[in-house]
């Protein structure tokens, strides 16, 4: 059985009180608590077998070095990866998304190309294709939303070319909570253009929902580790060995290196070769023990408390009047995050004033900013939800809200 009230006593800053309240966390969309076991996990590394990988023949760096390698393969299996090869360590999803665009893109686009982005990225899946098409003098489309807040895929034939070099798009949006149904839209690219590469951030998927990129059948998909439980400071690239061959090194320095000569270098192959340096090994690891705890709750079962507090929640904003959110009414294609207003009051004054009751919440754009101008709203105040979220915790939020309400309405 799911319980999350149970799963609640494995997060220690849940226990906390502050001005003799307990803490309702709803900010698990910018970075999620961490559980007991993943903060072992770290300190066991600083604590036992501190040491750099992949240097030493002495007993405590081939632990770590073991340590490390485990948590790779770990994702691997998290995410029906291929091989643990196919997994690469970056310091969040927004460095993977970059090394993409560096590695791959600034070496390898024409005169004529063009890359296609949406309007429910997040600045990570934004931002760097915008500034790689002004930087390389190439067109960036942006594929629109229909006002349910879910893609227009009537508008994809027109965007997708055989010029297109890349389609980046999310799995779930940060401020919607639209899932987007990404094998279909793989699919369609593929058919339009085949040679055009598929990029997707799962930052806001992979922890939340079962995950099989061979099944979505992308080229590259990215997330992070502070997202699913883990330490901060860990994010993950995913793409086929044939595919990571193909990228060149976004970094360079020490450990990415095979061979070095005066006049040449030969770098190491994937994953290595795009890991210059020494990495953040203790977060590596304690990543690994988050893989492992979720692992253990079952992601489907993730997946199904998520969608009955959508249900619930859902009800609970229609009762009350006055406050609306953005995005689908459908649960099913819902993740646990809702952009919220409510009648005139600022999404700031919302925040501060929930926080009275230390109910933690978001407020301001999200890093989605053209997402929020296209709809015509400068900010919202965001409330999401993850393994630790109880109806309880829903019914908090719904008490502080009519606070807000009889203090502006």
């Amino acid at each position: 059985m799911f319980d999350a009230q149970s799963i609640q006593k494995d997060f220690p800053q849940l226990r906390r009180n502050i001005h003799g309240k307990r803490i309702v966390y709803l900010d698990s969309t910018a970075t999620s608590l961490k559980p007991t076991a993943v903060i072992r996990k770290e300190d066991d590394y600083y604590k036992r077998y501190t040491a750099n990988v992949f240097r030493g023949i002495y007993t405590t760096s081939e632990e770590a070095t073991a340590e490390y390698e485990r948590a790779r393969a770990l994702t691997a299996a998290f995410i029906h990866a291929g091989s643990p090869e196919e997994i690469v360590f970056t310091r969040n999803t927004s460095e993977s998304i970059n090394l993409v665009a560096y590695s791959l893109l600034t070496h390898d686009l024409s005169p004529g190309d063009h890359i296609v982005t949406t309007i429910m990225e997040h600045h990570s899946n934004f931002v760097p294709w915008q500034q790689l098409g002004a930087e390389r003098n190439i067109a960036v489309d942006i594929w629109g939303i229909t006002p349910q807040g879910t893609l227009n895929f009537a508008d994809l034939e027109k965007l997708v070319t055989r010029k297109t070099k890349l389609l980046a798009v999310t799995a779930a949006s940060n401020v919607l909570g639209t899932i987007n149904p990404v094998s279909k839209i793989v699919r369609a690219v593929k058919q339009l253009n085949p040679k055009c590469f598929v990029l997707v951030d799962a930052a806001q998927a992979v922890p939340h929902m079962p995950v099989d990129v061979a099944e979505w059948g992308a080229d590259f998909v990215a997330f992070s580790s502070h997202k699913m439980l883990g330490p901060t400071g860990i994010g993950v690239l995913w793409g086929t060995q044939d595919v990571l061959d193909t990228l060149h090194p976004f970094l360079f320095g020490g450990e990415m290196i095979s061979e070095v000569h005066v006049d040449r270098t030969v770098f190491k192959s994937a994953p290595h070769k795009f890991e210059a340096g020494t990495p953040h090994i203790a977060g590596v690891i304690g990543f690994g023990a988050a893989v492992e705890y979720l692992s253990a709750l079952g992601m489907q079962h993730v997946r199904d408390h998520e969608e009955k507090l959508v249900s619930y929640a859902m009800k609970q904003f229609d009762r009350m009047g006055g406050v609306t959110y953005l995005g689908p009414n459908d649960a099913r294609i819902r993740g646990g995050v809702f952009a919220l207003q409510v009648k005139g009051a600022h999404p700031h004054d919302i925040a501060q004033l929930l926080n009275e009751d230390n109910v933690f919440v978001r407020a301001g754009n999200h890093c989605a900013m053209p997402l929020h101008e296209s709809l015509g709203v400068p900010s919202t105040a965001r409330a999401s939800f993850y393994v630790y979220t109880t109806e309880k915790d829903i019914d908090a939020l719904i008490v502080s809200l009519q606070k807000v309400k009889n203090m502006f309405g």
